[in-house]
């Protein structure tokens, strides 16, 4: 493994596409700190300390602080993140799906693009008007059950926004919605010219930024700072440890689940020559969705809490019941569940096209053994795909619910358990599968060895150096456990800090 990354900046293109995502993620993080002007930061700090990351009911404002990496209690320009971004694609798509219009030009040349440049134009409407209400959130903490019990926080520390006014709203709209522009064009920037999906890539930097943060709670629950009595026995900590990593393994292994439907290609005689007579294989995946499903059944649940929440009825009792149903309650889990298994369908449908698949199977001479070409290659292809599908719905069903069982059951905090399942765990784990795939595309092309020892290629070569790769000198083994070390002592440090 060590000698695979130290193999990655032999090469020079992917050494150059690996600093460059370095240094975006430089950007990336620098802007979750850079205050938007007018808040005072201090109080949101305080408040999200005191009061969301102790509270599992706050778990709305909680998802919306990780996934834009801890940039909300700072009030940053990236407070709205690349969530805008998400929520307008997934709006083109459903469009897509139904709006006969969108759904011709996503089959014309160049009509991607055209739905793209569309996603942008949606996703400026969306921050202006999420950053109006953010700036109406900021200006009247008082009447907000977004940022309720931030009342005592502003008594003690003062107003939370000095100076309110159209001043204030228009620069909180404007640098929210400059935040997320410059967000989203990083995310094109390196999918062009780094590693990895830009988009994904821009989620998870904000995600695992909160993890030192985790760690800590987690500890802290265990064993907890002065003389206080720890809440749990101190082999719950073992055990925690022991089925993250149970969860993460069974993760990476649905992730990389596949069902391999073979194809056999007839023989043909042309001239004095044979093609064909090959087989292969063609790949269902079981979580062919991916995380999509979670994303979109989120993105969806949260609007209506969110919506409520920031609204003047949000202060009525029967809005904060309906708050808490949607967010914890027995209905949330119960309509969370119903629209991934939706979700799920739905998205094979639009992505997967058996009968495309069969026609081009039989256009290129191939058929699976025992199944005729044309329609039943099609059915057999749906309904195997079908199955697959259920198999991978279960399976994230039972991955999102983790962690609000974890802090409902086992009382772990609610910072911690987001890594213990749900979107977090899922997006970490299935972007850098996708980068490490495209790094050791890289690393095979050049003769060096891969990421895994299963499957690997070595390259063609008469000389046994090459096709293997070089072991790491053991200067740069201190080297590496020397900014390990650094990165770990810096981010204990902003962490208590």
């Amino acid at each position: 493994m060590l000698s695979a990354f130290a193999n990655c900046f032999k090469i020079p293109e992917l050494r150059q596409r690996i600093l460059f995502t370095l240094a975006v993620i430089v950007v990336v993080r620098v802007g979750a700190a850079i205050p938007c002007p007018g808040v005072n930061t201090e109080i949101l700090a305080k408040f999200f300390h005191s009061v969301i990351e102790k509270d599992p009911n706050n778990s709305v404002i909680g998802l919306f602080n990780l996934f834009s990496g801890g940039a909300l209690e700072n009030c940053a320009v990236f407070t709205l993140g690349i969530i805008p971004y998400i929520s307008a694609s997934i709006m083109l798509q459903l469009m897509t799906a139904v709006v006969p219009s969108l759904s011709k030009l996503a089959r014309e040349e160049g009509g991607r693009q055209k739905i793209t440049q569309y996603t942008r134009y949606a996703t400026i409407v969306i921050c202006i008007v999420q950053g109006y209400f953010y700036a109406g959130q900021f200006e009247h903490p008082e009447k907000s059950q977004l940022l309720a019990g931030i009342a005592a926080v502003t008594k003690q520390y003062g107003p939370l926004v000095p100076y309110p006014g159209l001043t204030f709203e228009f620069t909180t709209i404007v640098s929210l919605l400059s935040g997320t522009l410059l967000l989203m064009w990083l995310g094109e920037q390196i999918t062009d010219k780094g590693i990895g999906n830009g988009i994904s890539m821009v989620i998870t930097i904000n995600i695992v930024s909160r993890l030192p943060a985790a760690l800590l709670q987690g500890w802290q629950m265990i064993f907890p700072p002065g003389n206080t009595e720890p809440t749990v026995p101190v082999l719950f900590f073992p055990v925690m440890l022991l089925f993250l990593f149970g969860v993460i393994a069974g993760t990476i292994a649905i992730t990389q689940a596949m069902r391999k439907i073979t194809i056999q290609y007839a023989k043909q005689v042309r001239g004095n020559k044979v093609y064909g007579g090959q087989s292969s294989f063609l790949p269902l995946k079981v979580n062919y969705s991916g995380v999509m499903p979670i994303i979109f059944a989120q993105s969806i649940l949260l609007v209506p809490a969110f919506m409520i929440q920031i609204l003047p009825i949000g202060t009525a009792p029967w809005a904060r019941n309906l708050v808490d149903s949607l967010t914890g309650g027995t209905l949330h889990y119960v309509v969370y569940v119903l629209m991934i298994f939706f979700f799920s369908y739905f998205w094979v449908s639009f992505m997967f096209n058996p009968t495309q698949i069969a026609e081009d199977v039989k256009r290129n001479g191939g058929f699976i053994p025992g199944i005729r070409p044309g329609t039943p290659t099609a059915d057999f292809l749906d309904y195997t795909m079908t199955r697959l599908t259920l198999a991978g719905a279960v399976f994230l069903a039972v991955l999102a619910i983790l962690p609000m069982a974890a802090q409902h059951y086992a009382q772990v905090p609610v910072l911690t358990s987001q890594f213990f399942g749900g979107t977090s765990l899922l997006i970490m784990i299935g972007v850098m599968l996708d980068t490490m795939r495209q790094m050791e595309t890289y690393l095979l092309q050049r003769h060096y060895d891969g990421f895994l020892k299963k499957g690997r290629i070595r390259g063609r070569s008469a000389s046994p150096v090459i096709g293997q790769g070089h072991a790491i000198e053991p200067s740069n083994y201190v080297w590496l456990f020397v900014i390990l070390a650094v990165l770990a002592i810096a981010g204990a440090v902003l962490v208590l800090v």
